[in-house]
């Protein structure tokens, strides 16, 4: 499994807009001059992060993006889920796939608790857990 750049950028996003204090929508362009990121393939993210409820948009004048949830209610295995084809380490465990093979194969097992075992931890952190801290 490798998290891809569009996975990356989209809790770097989710990051970003939980920094912001003020609950006040943030403008696509400061994010993206914030985050290094171009605007065209910010806003893609961001537009998949809004259908699924993630963040909320604005449109218009004072308008953005901000976080629909506090931040200690995103666990990271949501948002990479959403942004990413597959968590799963190998091909045979993805969505929909059924392996013929799996009741004889001596390493499914092995897969299988390696799966469970990434799912349990991105599920156990939160974008809070990932905030700089406060001193």
């Amino acid at each position: 499994m490798m998290i891809s750049t569009r996975g990356r950028y989209a809790l770097r996003v989710m990051l970003d807009l939980a920094m912001d204090e003020t609950g006040s929508y943030v403008p696509l362009d400061r994010i993206a001059r914030r985050e290094g990121i171009s605007e065209k393939y910010l806003e893609s993210i961001l537009a998949v992060l809004s259908r699924a409820g993630l963040v909320q948009a604005l449109r218009g004048k004072g308008g953005g993006y901000k976080l629909s949830r506090a931040p200690e209610e995103y666990p990271i295995g949501e948002v990479l889920r959403l942004t990413e084809k597959t968590l799963a380490p190998v091909s045979c465990l993805e969505a929909g796939m059924d392996c013929p093979q799996a009741a004889e194969c001596p390493t499914f097992p092995l897969w299988q608790g390696l799966d469970k075992v990434i799912d349990e931890y991105l599920m156990a952190h939160t974008l809070q857990d990932l905030l700089p801290k406060k001193v």
